[in-house]
């Protein structure tokens, strides 16, 4: 009798699970949306909450912690969690993708998250440095040895690339992103998601790409991280929704939503964003996660008044899975029951969870990034050390040169390296630095010595600390250098000092770095300064003072190797700048790609837009970047002077290398709708080519504008372009172009 009892209940069983491997597993199926709909039908309400759960492995978000909080075995078996962040290792993420596969009823794999921001375990340049290569094909070279390095360690998915438009250098997070422009930042967001993603998905070293934070995060005011924003629709569409909308279409699986609020809606209960415009205009159908506990902030903000009220706005808003809030996993069914959500609801947001985690191969194959041989094979490999270098070589942007100081002979005598960042190893690794170790870290100082050899005298001091205030290693920092012939001065920001929460109401370097470099000075010796930072600083006395400035941001692992390479011109800088920097703290919030007010600056009129008691203009502009070649533009011309919205125009510039040094240069096009039926801004960014010129080269560059470049969100929000005259600059930056102009006929 136990028998046949026994019998009776394995029998369904057998059933259910020849049902699961026939539906989900079996190629068989013909498509990807039929394997989905062969799941969503056998779950029951439970497994169905649990995918759009995400818990997190600990509190760290860095993932120093690799197991998940206790209890979170038994939920996966279950079926109550879909997804973790912050647990890593092909060992560990493979004993809990084994309870998932071998415990649960469904048997759906888990997909595993992680910050790779720029990088996993091999650092490379902070995502502002990488922008200022001006290079989307670098960019892409770099997620894709990223998203190798963080897949052998069990990572399925990051939370990037970060597509904020930054305009204002006290926000911290600026240190993510491409800086200030939508043309820029676009090409920038296409070229990381293309380089995490891989040509196959499914392919066992990609990552799925989160597109964050959607979105308006960097328009926070006063530069305040999660801070209120508020801007016209035109100005969101045109400017901030730009690089998502590029991140859509260049195929990324996840977008991400912000802490923000716009226009008195947060970004986690926006249905306007998160549904009309994500999934109705641009066809998204990949999901949506919050950002830590954002579901959770609606409350503070303001318009849920509990954790289940939250979790009914997130969710019928189109926010797909819960990181951290725990509102769905507490008040999901209960909502459901009272009719607030509706299970086509919470069917659709399931849907779109799942076909990722079939994109990702996960069902085929649950364990194809828990290969603990090629773990081991993939971290920290030559190979991409070298990618990294190459990074942070081309991210290096050369502010300043007086009397061509730089690049430096090898044969100086005695170099003194001066600053408190000098010697780092750990500040190079910049904020978010996952995994990063600061022992792989080449400082500067290491750098310069690997550079000369051992018969080279090299002095250093640190001469105060970053933040610090004590001035008592001045003297023997002014002693080292009067010992030396040329002195590197190494000075910016710590690490801490960029990224998440790490907002600044000053731009000045940080303790009393400014007062060192002004003790160096009197000494009379030429000094080269090296900034090293994850936002604009205002060196408004470095630049009036010092012969030769680079800004080279946080390079990563290969940071001295590669300033060690442009200081002595085994590398001719290329970087240009993606964001403006300012001259003081006051003119902030400030970019190139401005609107006139009706009275624009005129210097001979008080009653313009101006500062009565500062300059307007910027202390370095936008695009800009100076080289050891000497690059000489001419011969500025277009294809025609009238155009019809059915004919490009073809723009063409002869850039000559007049100087020393073969070089490569960023040819940069922007154009300026002279009249509207609103106004647009003063200029604006629709192209860029970076090209090579040895020495006394000239080449012809061509561009190609067509009707789509000329097209803005207009009087009655419709995206149009509007016929008119149009200026068109060519230039080595912003501020320096030649100029002409077309009209655009009906």
């Amino acid at each position: 009798m136990k028998a046949g009892k026994s019998t009776i209940i394995l029998f369904p069983f057998i059933i259910f699970f020849l049902i699961i491997q026939k539906n989900v597993f079996s190629q068989s199926v013909k498509t990807i949306e039929e394997r989905v709909d062969s799941v969503l039908s056998l779950m029951t309400q439970t497994e169905k909450i649990g995918q759009l759960v995400q818990f997190s492995g600990g509190w760290d978000t860095g993932a120093q912690s690799t197991k998940p909080k206790t209890g979170s075995e038994e939920l996966i078996a279950q079926g109550k969690i879909g997804s973790f962040l912050n647990i890593i290792g092909a060992e560990t993420t493979k004993e809990l993708q084994q309870i998932a596969i071998e415990k649960s009823r469904m048997k759906i794999p888990l997909i595993f998250g992680l910050d790779v921001i720029h990088g996993f375990r091999t650092t490379f340049p902070v995502p502002l440095a990488e922008a200022s290569s001006w290079d989307p094909a670098l960019v892409k070279k770099s997620a894709r040895m990223q998203a190798i390095e963080a897949s052998a360690s069990g990572i399925h998915w990051t939370f990037n690339p970060m597509v904020d438009i930054a305009r204002d250098p006290r926000w911290g997070r600026i240190v993510e992103g491409s800086g200030e422009d939508p043309f820029l930042g676009s090409a920038m967001a296409a070229a990381r998601v293309k380089g995490y993603q891989g040509s196959d998905l499914s392919a066992n070293n990609t990552i799925a790409a989160c597109l964050k934070h959607f979105a308006g995060y960097g328009g926070a005011e006063g530069g305040r991280d999660y801070n209120t924003v508020d801007f016209s629709e035109r100005t969101f569409r045109d400017v901030y929704l730009k690089p998502f909308k590029a991140g859509v279409d260049a195929g990324a699986a996840t977008l991400m939503a912000s802490f923000n609020e716009i226009g008195g809606v947060p970004s986690s209960s926006n249905q306007q964003l998160l549904t009309k415009i994500l999934r109705d205009e641009w066809k998204f159908d990949g999901f949506v996660v919050s950002d830590w506990n954002s579901i959770g902030e609606l409350i503070p903000h303001g318009v849920a008044k509990d954790l289940k009220q939250a979790g009914e706005l997130a969710l019928n808003a189109g926010l797909d899975m819960d990181m951290e809030a725990s509102a769905y996993t507490k008040h999901l069914s209960e909502l459901i029951a009272e009719g607030k959500v509706s299970m086509l609801t919470v069917d659709e947001s399931v849907r779109r969870i799942l076909r990722i985690k079939f994109r990702l191969g996960l069902f085929d194959d649950p364990y194809k990034y828990c290969d603990t041989d090629r773990e081991k094979k993939t971290i920290l490999t030559k190979e991409m050390r070298e990618a990294s270098l190459e990074t942070a070589q081309k991210s290096i942007v050369l502010l300043k040169n007086e009397n061509e100081l730089l690049p430096i002979a090898k044969g100086e005598k005695k170099i003194a390296v001066i600053g408190p960042l000098g010697n780092s190893t750990i500040d190079p690794l910049g904020p978010w630095n996952q995994q990063g170790d600061a022992k792989q870290v080449v400082s500067v100082l290491q750098g310069i010595k690997n550079k000369l050899g051992i018969n080279a005298e090299i002095l250093f001091e640190e001469g105060c600390s970053i933040k610090g205030n004590e001035k008592d290693r001045f003297a023997k920092a002014v002693e080292t250098a009067n010992q030396a012939d040329i002195v590197v001065l190494v000075l910016g920001e710590s690490l801490d000092m960029s990224g998440e929460a790490r907002s600044r109401a000053t731009l000045d370097l940080p303790g009393v770095q400014e007062e060192l470099a002004k003790e160096i000075h009197k000494t009379g010796k030429p000094i080269v300064a090296v900034i090293m930072n994850g936002r604009p600083l205002t060196i408004t006395w470095l630049d009036e003072h010092v012969s030769s400035i680079l800004e080279t941001w946080f390079l990563g692992i290969e940071a001295g190797s590669a300033i060690a390479d442009v200081l002595f011109g085994d590398v001719n800088p290329s970087g240009k700048l993606p964001v403006t920097f300012p001259r003081f703290v006051g003119q902030v919030p400030m970019y190139y790609n401005h609107k006139n007010s009706g009275r624009p600056y005129n210097p001979k009129d008080n009653y313009t837009s101006y500062y009565s008691d500062y300059s307007n203009s910027p202390l370095y502009p936008f695009g800009y970047g100076l080289s050891y070649a000497k690059f000489i533009y001419s011969n500025l011309k277009l294809s025609s002077k009238n155009i019809s919205k059915i004919e490009p125009l073809k723009i063409s510039v002869e850039v000559k290398n007049d100087g020393l040094y073969n070089g490569e240069e960023v040819v940069q096009l922007y154009i300026r709708d002279l009249v509207g039926s609103v106004t647009r801004p003063v200029k604006e960014l629709k192209g860029f080519h970076k090209i090579f010129l040895t020495k006394g080269e000239t080449k012809n560059v061509e561009f190609v504008l067509t009707e789509e470049d000329l097209k803005f969100y207009n009087l009655n929000m419709n995206f149009v372009s509007e016929p008119g005259m149009f200026k068109v600059f060519v230039g080595t930056n912003s501020a320096e172009c030649l100029e002409d102009e077309f009209e655009l006929m009906d």
